[in-house]
């Protein structure tokens, strides 16, 4: 806003005026324009597509390593497995604040009635009782974890628990980068070698499916969603409004949260069905090219085919990928497939490392320069690093 002075009519004075007024416009605009605390962007670049930027995620982010107990035991019987599982994170508010973590991934069981994952029995092998004692994990609806029975230390229980984290974070900090949350549905079961009962997971359908946008919904009011409506606006497909008119400017992304769904095969197929461009969905999916659907798009190793991730984030698709996996190259501090994302221009470079494992290496992933997000080095548009 231009700083209302007063001239008295002389030239001298008008001149002054008109100097000073000059000199703190500038200062006048820095300090509405300023990045808040946690270094989104400033207003100033408000302009920018929310697909012109990157920004740095975490990998299945509500993940806490097993108990050393348990560990030792995985080691013993999955020795090729058990160090893939030698990661935590913190609290996902945490991440948001200290590591500018601006997406994350959750994995969801589905448990309608409530307790199916209450009773960890593999602890009844150290003399423990195999109930919980979570209250949460009796409560019907979506649990989140990594693996039944053997990796289920998580810092949110619920899906409904993690949502109201991420709300929470929201609504104290309304001006943030939008944030994307993917899900990842699971059901698949596991061999259960000591016979101790393992819980078989339920078949994630279409019901389970719509379970999933219900919790969503009952967490964030409309205006706080960014949904595949809101993208597609009037063109006839989801796909074409990306190609074409692009991603919403962060004019209108602020303070947004954005889902999408990790899986591919059934319940990408269930998830679409009856609803051509995700019309009347919450998440967006991994659509292939040509599909209504396309528009997010899961390239999680971007060393598998050069060149791929590039080509998709010019043409408009927003992509996620990964710059380690399963812990490697954080135990052997290899840069190479950081690097490659990074410089493949995917919005979304997810990692287990924003901060290192001092027991594996100096190994970690942060976006160059710092901050909470960079012009994206393959699609930057007019996007200005000054604002950022």
């Amino acid at each position: 806003m231009a700083l209302p002075l007063q001239s008295t009519g002389t030239p001298i004075r008008s001149a002054c005026a008109a100097l000073l007024g000059a000199l703190l416009l500038p200062v006048l605009v820095g300090c509405s324009d300023t990045s808040n605390s946690n270094g989104d962007t400033t207003p100033a670049g408000d302009d920018i597509l929310m697909n012109q930027l990157q920004y740095l995620g975490t990998h299945n982010s509500y993940h806490i390593r097993a108990k050393q107990d348990l560990f030792d035991v995985l080691l013993g019987f999955i020795p090729d497995l058990a160090p893939t599982l030698d990661y935590s994170h913190i609290p996902l508010q945490d991440q948001f604040d200290s590591q500018g973590i601006r997406q994350i991934e959750l994995d969801v069981f589905d448990d309608p009635e409530g307790g199916l994952y209450s009773n960890h029995v593999v602890r009844t092998v150290f003399g423990e009782d195999a109930a919980s004692g979570i209250a949460e994990l009796d409560e019907p609806g979506l649990k989140v974890l990594h693996v039944q029975e053997i990796d289920y230390e998580t810092t949110c229980y619920t899906f409904v628990s993690c949502l109201r984290e991420v709300k929470a974070w929201s609504d104290a900090h309304p001006r943030h980068l939008p944030i994307t949350v993917m899900v990842e549905v699971k059901d698949e079961a596991i061999p259960d070698p000591l016979n101790l009962g393992f819980v078989t997971p339920l078949p994630f359908g279409i019901d389970a499916l719509n379970r999933v946008d219900a919790e969503i919904h009952s967490v964030f009011p409309r205006e706080q969603l960014l949904l595949p409506d809101d993208v597609r606006g009037d063109y006839v497909t989801l796909e074409l409004a990306v190609l074409s008119q692009g991603w919403p400017p962060l004019s209108q992304a602020r303070g947004k949260i954005m889902f999408a769904l990790d899986n591919s095969g059934a319940p990408l197929e269930n998830y679409i069905a009856g609803h051509t461009s995700l019309e009347g969905r919450v998440l967006f999916t991994n659509s292939p090219t040509g599909t209504p659907e396309a528009a997010f798009m899961k390239r999680n190793n971007p060393l598998s085919n050069p060149g791929e991730i590039e080509s998709l984030v010019a043409l408009g698709y927003m992509v996620r990928t990964r710059a380690d996996a399963e812990t490697e190259q954080a135990r052997t501090n290899d840069t190479t497939q950081r690097d490659a994302a990074l410089a493949s221009g995917a919005h979304f470079v997810s990692t287990d490392y924003p901060v290192p494992n001092p027991e594996f290496s100096e190994y970690q992933v942060t976006l160059p320069g710092g901050g909470i997000a960079r012009c994206n080095p393959v699609s930057p548009g007019d996007c200005n690093p000054d604002l950022l």
